[in-house]
């Protein structure tokens, strides 16, 4: 089998899984198809575009002080963040869509191009409200560059190979949690945060570069009909589903007026929206991923997956340092340390679910997931930065077994044409999941410490021990999703996948 960086046919089209032993273990047929593609480098692209966007969630954090001092706003700037993570979750979905109709590479060139741009307006930002509208255009390039990743990975890596390189791709925004505080910090104190946004300037191009050099797709001309009507009601019903999960109980009280003006409204737009996708011929988001076990099961998995990412990314640094009194660096280390268990781990994923199946992969990697999870409620103020470092790396692995095999079930279970939709979905769960592990713990942290604005460390541990408990609460729920995932995948038609340009 051929290396992951090598050069090759893309065997992630060339193996499809056809059908499963009675233990639930793929068998893998050949199927001839002709994209062709230079691995290496196009991963290479996929890691520095991944990291890119994955950094602009994090890295502005540390960098406000600097940016209020000269553009003011100060009332303003959590919608920094929240523009960001809102323009990139509403539009996944319609760029899933998009990728199955006009290609993968034409979409990601798309969304390197809008992240560009955002970034260049941004470090040219005159005030607080052009860059918060500048880092939406920001968001919206990101919620391409988002699913994109995955997919081109999916279609290019065979079934043994795609959970290394999916991992690799993971393990970026891992990262990203504990590099982009430290880099906007950096510029922030050197009084140059306008360069947060210049470096992603060469990294686009350079990523640019190597897709259009070395990612090749030729598309057959398909007669298709975009659905502006269900892309316009999912985009409007999610952007307020997750607006009123960011902003409640921060900006409004939940039980209030606007609260429920928020949510009512993103209901009807999704009522709406599940109305239009059943008479269109060709949705923009198929409502079969919502009814297909796989999918489904998937789905929810991906959801707790961001909420566990979110969760240990936010609050394991914070307990590090106020609570333990470790520095900024070993506080970085404790959460480092799940990037260094995820790719560990899924670099052997591909081997294991081989012989065992996805489903029993992925409640493996759950069991790690719990005891970890459990492991992190015997923290308390005499804990070591060490202990919480080992309980992260446990994690970490668990995940590894749990989000990559989860993906690649269900990317494996749909063909090319589809592909990209499914990922999109799988994508965009976990920003749901993010965005209510934002509200959860944040309210879980917010009543623990009374509102306080600089909390005793008595009652930080409290409220980081309940999100402790939250979180073996959501393992468990993971465990729970990856039970109804299928032992088998059924046989599958792939659709011919785009074949390389003899040139």
């Amino acid at each position: 089998m051929p290396r992951p960086g090598n050069s090759s046919r893309a065997p992630g089209a060339d193996l499809l899984v056809s059908a499963e032993t009675e233990a639930g273990t793929p068998k893998i047929t050949r199927a001839s198809v002709g994209l062709r593609s230079e691995r290496g480098p196009v991963l290479l692209a996929l890691m520095i575009s991944t990291a890119l966007i994955a950094l602009e969630a994090t890295i502005l954090a540390t960098a406000v002080p600097g940016i209020v001092r000269d553009l003011g706003g100060f009332n303003q700037f959590p919608w920094l963040f929240s523009i960001y993570l809102l323009a990139q979750a509403v539009t996944v979905p319609i760029y899933g869509r998009l990728a199955d109709v006009y290609g993968r590479k034409r979409i990601m060139l798309v969304g390197i191009g809008l992240f560009l741009i955002g970034s260049v307006l941004c470090g040219l930002a005159w005030n607080m409200l052009t860059l918060i509208l500048f880092r939406a255009i920001q968001g919206f390039g990101a919620g391409a560059v988002a699913p994109m990743s995955i997919t081109i990975a999916g279609d290019m890596y065979s079934l043994a190979e795609r959970a290394k390189a999916q991992g690799y791709l993971a393990s970026m925004w891992a990262v990203a949690s504990v590099v982009g505080p430290v880099v906007g910090g950096v510029f922030s104190d050197l009084d140059a945060w306008r360069w947060i946004f210049a470096i992603n300037i060469p990294l686009c191009l350079l990523a640019a570069w190597l897709i259009v050099r070395n990612f090749h797709e030729k598309l057959e001309a398909r007669q298709q009909k975009i659905d502006f009507a269900g892309a316009v009601l999912i985009a409007g019903g999610s952007a307020l589903l997750i607006l009123g999960l960011l902003e409640g109980g921060q900006t409004w009280p939940w039980l209030s007026a606007p609260s429920f003006a928020v949510f009512g409204a993103a209901l009807a737009l999704i009522v709406a929206f599940v109305l239009v996708e059943q008479r269109v011929a060709q949705p923009i988001v198929p409502l079969w991923i919502f009814q297909r076990r796989v999918t489904l099961s998937t789905s929810f998995v991906a959801l707790g997956v961001g909420a566990i990412l979110l969760g240990l990314s936010s609050y394991v640094p914070t307990f590090g340092q106020e609570v333990l009194g470790a520095s900024a660096l070993l506080a970085g280390f404790a959460i480092a340390a799940l990037t260094l268990g995820w790719p560990i781990a899924a670099t052997n994923a591909g081997r294991v679910y081989l012989r065992i199946g996805f489903r029993a992969t992925a409640l493996i990697g759950s069991a790690f997931v719990i005891t970890g999870s459990a492991l992190n409620l015997l923290l308390g103020a005499d804990s070591t930065i060490w202990f919480v470092a080992i309980n992260c790396a446990v994690i970490g692995f668990g995940m590894g077994w749990v989000a990559s095999p989860a993906l690649i079930a269900a990317q494996s279970s749909v063909g090319w044409g589809e592909r990209g939709v499914v990922t999109a979905g799988n994508v965009f769960a976990r920003s749901i999941g993010s965005a209510i592990g934002v509200a959860v713990f944040g309210a879980i942290v917010n009543a623990a410490v009374g509102g306080a604005d600089d909390p005793s460390p008595e009652a930080l541990t409290g409220g980081i021990h309940s999100v402790f408990i939250a979180l073996l609460v959501v393992s468990i729920g993971i465990a729970i999703a990856v039970s109804f995932m299928p032992g088998r995948t059924a046989a599958m038609t792939v659709e011919p996948a785009p074949v390389a340009d003899p040139s």
